[in-house]
């Protein structure tokens, strides 16, 4: 069944001037039928008295089939699927309701649980692209794990859009390999990569002037799914849209459009998901919903590639990332690329000098301090869990008043600023 439409639809209600418009070939057949008549009454009635009630007759009949078949507004439109309605579970302060994650569990299939365990869902060696005389990525070489969310970070001008678009099959590496999906990145296997990923930039590319259960059953369409409107109901439940499957895309926000762009993603059940900027734009209760789809979609086992200039965006989803500026400068895990580049630090703050720090951080664990204002230091220790218990007794011990004691943490911004010194674009 159709988003917002009846089960017999043959007709719909033209959103912009008067009357219908056929969506069915019975809605083609009736309106050919109608037109053959009036062409006949107009042809053998040549007395315009006499045309008139025959005109009036037939464009009245054609009337009622349309409404009778479809043609009325969606207002009370029936639920989007054929399947049984799972109701709308009330939304917990953050994360899916009970309705997106059914309708993801649908999208995704059971086999994505066992796929964890498989190959890598993205080989990547040595993949370098040269425009002319300009090098937009220059051997770069990684691997992403079946049902992993991989974050891809750099400037503007690292190369991470082109790296997606070989990727994706879009353009082709000056030189290097990649496997996607199981797949080996070859002109030859082109259609066979893009049946397994969706790719959603930044800007989705919707019809406007479409609806969007129409923008979702054209790209259906592309896909070659058969029997599309059962999986465009589930891929609208997941982004929290059934209610929307009839309203134009024009008239939608920017976050709104992100979300029947992931719907259009998920059309297609794909082994890996690209995700290009997916946030940018929206306001905090936009990108939190598409925060929580991207976990949904990890709990299910999809491979996420995730591009992004938030960094606080990158370090709450990806499980690892890279940074790129036009080669690999680093990959791992948030907490392990913090380890890497920074010393761990104990941050103390008291209620006044100590007369003399250099004695009392004397102490096992600690390796060194400086100064952090009149009445603050920074300790630096070789584990701040073993370091921090000796600090605060020495401190009680010294007779200092001590106001708080923590361990020192970097941004995934540290890291990132520690290996990007200066933007491409910038100097370029």
């Amino acid at each position: 069944m159709k988003p917002g439409l009846s089960s017999h639809t043959w007709f719909r209600r033209r959103r912009v001037g008067f009357g219908w418009r056929p969506v069915s070939w019975q809605g083609w057949a009736v309106t050919l039928a109608a037109v053959t008549s009036a062409i006949a009454v107009v042809v053998s009635l040549r007395a315009s008295a006499v045309r008139i009630p025959f005109l009036l007759l037939i464009l009245g009949a054609y009337a009622v089939i349309a409404l009778v078949t479809g043609g009325r507004e969606s207002a009370d439109t029936p639920p989007p699927r054929d399947s049984e309605v799972i109701p709308e579970a009330p939304r917990s302060p953050a994360g899916l309701s009970h309705g997106q994650r059914e309708a993801l569990r649908v999208l995704t299939g059971s086999k994505r649980r066992e796929d964890r365990s498989a190959a890598p869902a993205l080989v990547v060696e040595q993949l370098t692209k040269r425009f002319g005389e300009r090098l937009a990525v220059d051997d770069v070489s990684f691997t992403v794990a079946a049902g992993e969310v991989f974050g891809f970070l750099g400037p503007n001008g690292a190369g991470k859009t082109t790296t997606v678009r070989m990727l994706a099959t879009v353009i082709s590496p000056t030189s290097g390999s990649a496997v996607i999906a199981g797949i080996p990145l070859e002109a030859r296997s082109g259609v066979d990569i893009r049946q397994r990923i969706a790719v959603m930039t930044e800007n989705p590319g919707l019809y406007l002037r479409l609806t969007v259960a129409e923008n979702l059953e054209y790209f259906a369409g592309l896909y070659g799914l058969r029997d599309p409107w059962p999986r465009i109901g589930q891929a609208l439940d997941a982004v929290n849209l059934g209610n929307r499957a009839n309203d134009l895309c024009g008239s939608l926000s920017k976050g709104l459009r992100q979300r029947v762009g992931l719907a259009r993603a998920l059309l297609s059940d794909p082994a890996i998901i690209f995700l290009d900027e997916p946030t940018s734009g929206l306001d905090p209760v936009a990108s939190r919903e598409v925060h929580d789809l991207i976990d949904g979609l990890r709990s299910r086992g999809v491979t996420v590639f995730l591009t992004t200039h938030r960094l606080e965006e990158a370090e709450r989803l990806c499980d690892r990332v890279a940074i790129l500026n036009t080669r690999l400068r680093t990959i791992g895990r948030p907490d392990e690329l913090r380890d890497r580049l920074f010393t761990k630090t104990l941050l103390v703050r008291t209620a006044g000098p100590l007369t003399d720090p250099a004695r009392v951080f004397t102490v096992p664990g600690v390796e060194g301090w400086q100064l952090d204002g009149p009445a603050g230091y920074v300790l630096a220790v070789s584990d701040a869990r073993a370091a921090a218990p000796e600090v605060a007794r020495a401190l009680v011990r010294a007779g200092a008043d001590l106001l708080s004691l923590s361990e020192g943490r970097h941004s995934l911004e540290d890291v990132y600023l520690e290996l990007i010194d200066d933007d491409i674009e910038a100097n370029a």
